[in-house]
């Protein structure tokens, strides 16, 4: 019998201590991040690495055509919409499988393969919903720190490994430093944990990267059954608000965590509206030259500062403050721009989100005027 545990369980563990941290963690996060009405309206939000853009015009297009079925189920989209990643990815469409987010994958992830007795392994720091999630289901978190060039230690996570591991995480680029893994690393990482282990690739930024030794992880499912990896359509495709994640895996690793998908948990307005997207060719090159030359030019324009910044691959950037970020976030916030909140493992770095050119210029504005610039290093 499989400890995964079911979805009336897992309900009621929500009830307990262990969901009622979860709870208030994402409801701190919430208020720190979500509109507030003390805040304008022309505030400049760059703390949660969302799409200033928006979606594509396609998408918008076919986003007005979804009041046509509003008012139906979108069983038959949710079918085309998994047909279309299958296509898109050179799989079955059963290996495919839609999530609510990739943040409803995750926690898929974690109730298929976790449970009492069992451990999931991750960076620290890295996205916290698994580790979250895992406390829910009774699991064990066992944290890695990160190499001193600010990566994922896999040797040191595939070392804690052992029999009792249910998940190791792995976000590629990593949320929040947007550091990689390179193709290799990977692939020596997945020889190396125990086949019995399920390896959750988060690949939510995957559009962005482009340094050449990347590869993305589905390419190991073949040799490697256990590998599973997440995508979303919040980043890159800018459809944050509309929720649309999915996973590729085997056969046999989807119809697990199939079972704890919520009952339609994919809307018609963001399905017609990805599937535009995934169809827009020139959609994400576009968007990813223009993310990444804006995001250069910050990184250049902080280290003339005298500024140390973290070598991004994401639509985001950590920047060393010198000190404790949260004064330095709160000063932000009182000029009207929102910046990313503090991670305890990197208390004096700051994760920035790259906006468009002129909130990145309002930003480098604010920098200045709230932190004095310093000798920029020989």
């Amino acid at each position: 019998m499989s400890t995964a545990i079911t979805r009336r369980i897992f309900a009621g563990a929500l009830g307990a201590a262990a969901g009622a941290a979860l709870l208030d963690s994402k409801l701190a996060r919430a208020a720190a991040t979500a509109a507030r009405p003390d805040l304008p309206e022309d505030v400049v939000r760059l703390n949660a690495n969302e799409n200033p853009y928006g979606p594509s015009a396609k998408a918008l297009e076919a986003f007005e055509r979804s009041n046509r079925i509003a008012n139906r189920y979108p069983d038959s989209l949710e079918s085309e919409m998994r047909e279309a990643l299958a296509k898109h990815h050179g799989v079955d469409s059963r290996r495919i499988v839609l999530g609510c987010g990739s943040s409803e994958i995750l926690m898929m992830a974690d109730t298929a393969f976790l449970g009492p007795g069992k451990n999931a392994v991750a960076a620290e720091p890295t996205f916290e919903a698994v580790l979250e999630f895992a406390g829910v289901v009774r699991a064990r978190a066992i944290k890695v720190p990160l190499t001193a060039d600010f990566r994922h230690d896999l040797p040191r996570m595939a070392k804690a490994c052992d029999e009792n591991t249910g998940l190791v995480y792995v976000c590629n680029p990593n949320n929040p430093t947007g550091t990689i893994v390179t193709g290799d690393e990977l692939s020596a990482f997945a020889d190396r944990v125990p086949a019995s282990a399920t390896i959750l690739v988060d690949e939510a930024y995957h559009h962005f990267v482009e340094d050449p030794r990347y590869r993305t992880a589905c390419g190991l499912i073949e040799k490697h059954p256990n590998v599973v990896v997440a995508r979303t359509f919040s980043k890159i495709y800018g459809m944050a608000g509309l929720r649309l994640g999915y996973a590729v895996g085997s056969e046999q690793r989807i119809s697990q965590l199939s079972r704890y998908a919520s009952w339609s948990n994919a809307n018609a307005a963001v399905l017609t509206a990805a599937l535009a997207s995934l169809a827009d060719a020139d959609l994400v090159p576009r968007l990813r030259r223009t993310f990444n030359d804006t995001r250069r030019w910050l990184i250049a324009t902080m280290t003339q500062r005298g500024r140390r910044v973290i070598p991004s691959e994401t639509n985001f950037v950590m920047i060393d403050v010198g000190s404790d970020v949260t004064p330095i976030i709160r000063a932000f916030r009182e000029k009207k721009i929102l910046v990313g909140r503090k991670f305890p493992s990197l208390a004096t770095w700051l994760r920035v989100t790259i906006g468009k050119r002129e909130e990145m210029e309002a930003f480098v504005a604010a920098f200045s005027d709230i932190l004095p610039a310093k000798a920029a290093a020989a």
